[in-house]
């Protein structure tokens, strides 16, 4: 995965005044575009598209520094016209287009990623199940998403469902992952922060008629990887998911399809402040 990462941006930067067709280049590297796009936002800390935004616009600068025409410019980098390369341009280097063919700047500057693995010897508990169909039940609602510390938005979610409801919700519970989940689902693909995804606190039950009082999420057949973790919540957990990105996937025949991703949680302490947690994320061989 790591190679492909790399000849991605050798493509990307080949064709900066051209259009990237990401689909053909996953094809030719025999993997998917959901799966490298979320490999690359793991490892990049930013969505592709954004990459490629920030390196046109790095590019583009010495062209308005030329004093080549705006709309030649903004054509020759994708926009359909000179006010929306402006706003683009704007918003990555913070200066407008006057203002850096007046002063020469400021102008920010997003140097060639690489990626590489790097080797500490450390293992990842890690199980491949194979599902049937099944369906995740519960309350369902829309929230942002959140790589680091704790998303209230879910918090008070969790907390305005009634305390029956959670008991009921658990005693519905009928497949593996056991007991409640929380699930994430919808979620952009290039997985960026802020951006919305469908949280649901609820239970795994096999495929079938669920209470109608309920929200449902149906769930295809198919492989899962199930890694365990044990810490400090949320910090650990977001820390796993990290990890998966940086050692698991690059290193297993393996890689994500589209899917809730699921967290259960075995055990923890009173308040939450720790806790065991297994995460559910779906996958399919790249063999």
């Amino acid at each position: 995965m790591i190679g492909i990462l790399n000849r991605l941006i050798e493509h990307i930067e080949a064709n900066l005044r051209a259009e990237i067709n990401l689909a053909e280049l996953t094809r030719s590297e025999g993997t998917t575009e959901y799966h490298l796009r979320r490999m690359f936002s793991s490892l990049a800390g930013m969505p592709v598209s954004e990459y490629i935004r920030r390196r046109r616009m790095n590019v583009a600068a010495a062209d308005l520094l030329a004093g080549e025409d705006l709309l030649s410019i903004a054509i020759r980098y994708g926009y359909g016209s000179a006010e929306a390369f402006s706003r683009a341009f704007t918003s990555v280097h913070g200066a407008s287009v006057s203002e850096v063919r007046q002063h020469g700047g400021p102008l920010r500057s997003q140097a060639i990623i690489r990626f590489s693995l790097h080797v500490e010897g450390n293992t990842t508990d890690a199980r491949i199940v194979e599902r049937e169909n099944f369906q995740l039940i519960g309350y369902a609602t829309q929230v942002p998403l959140i790589h680091h510390g704790v998303n209230p938005q879910v918090q008070e979610h969790i907390a305005s469902i009634p305390m029956a409801e959670h008991a009921r919700l658990k005693a519905l519970s009928a497949t593996d992952p056991a007991g409640l989940l929380q699930v994430s689902d919808q979620v952009d693909v290039d997985y960026q922060e802020g951006s919305a995804l469908t949280y649901l606190h609820g239970v795994a039950v096999p495929a079938g008629p669920v209470p109608e009082d309920l929200d449902s999420i149906q769930v295809s057949a198919g492989h899962w990887v199930v890694f365990s973790v044990t810490g400090n919540y949320p910090a650990a957990l977001q820390e796993l998911w990290a990890a998966t990105a940086t050692s698991w996937f690059p290193s297993n025949p393996w890689r994500l399809r589209p899917g809730p991703s699921l967290v259960a949680v075995l055990d923890r302490a009173a308040d939450f402040s720790t806790a065991t947690c297994e995460l559910w994320l779906p996958v399919e061989s790249d063999r």
